[in-house]
């Protein structure tokens, strides 16, 4: 089962990276790395950030555990359903009648001129939270049926609109450019619900939620409720509060990555023009190989572990554990010294087309070297924390997470100023081994010695390790020449 969901959910990220790859291109080539691109990016970071926080992160992993446990599955997913919707459609509405401060919380080092032509785009950007909030929690309830393919394929549409939206815009002006590709994002998220109708049908699930809609209209407009329809109240009560309980803590408990990136973007607006989308083209290259991968096995990994966690079954849950630890640390270690090694051609091919010039590539190049580096900790992070998620303890995450979060801040304070964006960069990183630190402490160092004791698997990552640097440093003169070929052949044809 989880060899088939891991398969499902990376070939389903896998295309949604891709068309996120091609999606940003298109930016690189018709935006570069201007104070346009830095508007669209600056704007697209707060609902991006939520959308990470809860489709990856807080929302399905407080939901999901109390689903399962839930004795009125349609009345407990349908009142948390409106309280979401409903709190996040007031919050757009403040971001509309508040829109300037919003953006001068985005990018405070933003100038006068530059804030009021943002202003708008905010406004556009953020009408996808709600979006992708419906998003998220029907795919949460795909997972509980073990449909992950909705899940895991759903974000390539979102791609494919702003693809569309930047071809269609591509002979516009740069601001016509932005605003195009801000509302492709609406029409993106709209396709995304949308591809989920046919399997919640399929499964039931349209059924189940008209049951709460029933409860829930006899909760409001039955005065004098018969002993069933108290029991069913008392239930949801104690569901919906268990949740919540859950749900505050496992926001900042799931979201470091995230929130250290979004105060990278505050901190970048300080520094030189284009240090804004620096960050965020490297930092796509990097969340690349962390959702094929560590994304994809913890996603697969979640309804197991806390399935067998209900049942009383810890030793079903470690051995997952330990089988997802070690093919994840040789994966995601050959990820590390590929990509910094290859740093400058990976970036090149990318990224050097139209506006982006070779001198973006050398800061890009440097900056996702810098990323690449907290790859092992942050990935690994991913599945250690599902024990303590399992296990209900969203408020030890929370703290752990506050501390690697500060920590963050704190290196990033200090090491922006003398190398600028790769500062900020190196910052994350050593934030996430904070972060994995920590939630071994949680976990237990005994319980982790035992799954890292073992022989084989270290002299097997060594050796791949090991040939896999070998064969780089032979082959890197050759990739270098043969990108630097591929570019003469396409200006050429251009």
């Amino acid at each position: 089962m989880i060899k088939k969901a891991f398969l499902t959910n990376s070939s389903g990220i896998l295309l949604s990276r891709i068309a996120g790859l091609i999606r940003d291109l298109c930016t690189a080539k018709f935006l570069g790395a201007s104070v346009y691109s830095d508007i669209f990016f600056a704007a697209f970071k707060l609902p991006n950030l939520f959308r990470r926080v809860f489709g990856e992160g807080a929302f399905t992993q407080s939901f999901l555990p109390n689903f399962i446990h839930s004795r009125k599955k349609g009345m407990f997913a349908l009142i948390t359903f409106i309280i979401f919707a409903v709190f996040i459609l007031f919050l757009s509405l403040l971001v509309v009648f508040f829109s300037g401060f919003f953006t001068k919380l985005l990018a405070y080092g933003f100038n006068d001129a530059t804030i009021e032509l943002a202003k708008p785009i905010v406004v556009i950007n953020f009408w996808y939270l709600e979006l992708v909030f419906i998003v998220t929690f029907l795919s949460s309830l795909l997972q509980y049926k073990n449909c992950f393919w909705v899940n895991a394929y759903n974000t390539a549409l979102l791609n494919i609109a702003m693809i569309s939206a930047l071809l269609l815009a591509q002979n516009k002006d740069s601001m016509q450019i932005v605003y195009m590709l801000s509302y492709g994002v609406l029409c993106g998220g709209v396709a995304q619900i949308i591809l989920h109708f046919y399997p919640l049908y399929r499964l039931g699930f349209f059924k189940l939620l008209w049951v709460g809609v029933i409860e829930l209209w006899q909760w409001i407009h039955i005065k004098e409720p018969n002993s069933k329809l108290k029991c069913k109240i008392r239930y949801a009560k104690i569901e919906i509060k268990t949740f919540f309980k859950q749900f505050f803590p496992a926001m900042l408990g799931s979201s470091t990555a995230q929130l250290a990136t979004f105060t990278d973007t505050l901190l970048a607006s300080f520094l030189i023009s284009g240090s804004i989308s620096a960050l965020y083209y490297a930092n796509r290259i990097f969340q690349f190989p962390l959702a094929i991968f560590a994304i994809a096995i913890s996603t697969a990994l979640f309804p197991l572990v806390a399935k067998a966690i209900k049942n009383k079954q810890a030793d079903v849950a470690l051995n997952a554990l330990k089988k997802s630890f070690w093919f994840l640390l040789i994966v995601l270690c050959v990820c590390v010294l590929g990509g910094i090694m290859l740093s400058e051609e990976i970036i090149s091919l990318l990224y050097q087309w139209g506006k982006f010039s070779a001198d973006d590539t050398l800061i890009v190049a440097q900056v996702f070297s810098a990323y690449m580096i907290g790859l092992v900790p942050f990935g690994l992070s991913k599945i250690f924390s599902l024990w303590l998620y399992s296990h209900q303890m969203q408020g030890k995450a929370a703290k752990i997470s506050a501390i690697s979060l500060g920590c963050g801040v704190i290196f990033s304070l200090v090491l922006m100023h003398p190398f600028g964006a790769m500062g900020l960069a190196l910052s994350g990183s050593l934030s996430g081994f904070v972060l994995f630190v920590l939630t071994i402490r949680i976990f237990g160092f005994k319980q982790f010695l035992a799954i890292i004791n073992n022989k084989k698997a270290w002299l097997l990552l060594v050796g791949i390790v090991g040939l896999e640097s070998l064969l780089l440093w032979y082959l890197k003169p050759y990739v270098k020449a043969l990108v630097d070929a591929f570019h003469l052949f396409v200006r050429n044809i251009l």
